[in-house]
C-alpha cells in the first residue's frame, strides 16, 4: 500500500484551506456583489485552486469520481490511503 508523503499531506491540507476560503468568499459575495476587491481575490484564489488541485491529484490520483481520467494515468482510487484517512 502506497503511503502518502508529507508533501502530499501538506498539499491536501492547503487545498482544504483554499476550498474553505473560496466558500467564505462566495458567501460574502452573495451579500456584497459590488465588492470588486473581494471578487478579484475570489478569482485569484480560484486560479490557485486549479493549480493546487492538479498537484494534489498528481500525488493522490483523481479526487472526484465524476472527473475524467488523465491520459496515461490510473485514477489512483484503491491505491494507498484515501485522502481523509491521513
Amino acid at each position: 500500500m502506497k503511503q502518502p508523503t508529507i508533501k502530499a499531506m501538506n498539499l491536501l491540507e492547503e487545498l482544504q484551506a483554499v476550498d474553505f476560503t473560496l466558500t467564505e468568499l462566495r458567501l460574502y459575495l452573495h451579500t456584497h456583489p459590488d465588492d470588486a476587491e473581494a471578487l478579484e481575490q475570489f478569482n485569484e484564489i480560484a486560479e490557485q485552486r486549479i493549480r493546487l488541485k492538479e498537484q494534489v491529484e498528481d500525488e493522490f490520483g483523481t479526487l472526484c469520481p465524476s472527473e475524467p481520467f488523465k491520459s496515461g494515468k490510473a485514477s489512483g482510487w484503491g491505491e494507498g490511503l484515501w485522502p481523509w484517512q491521513l
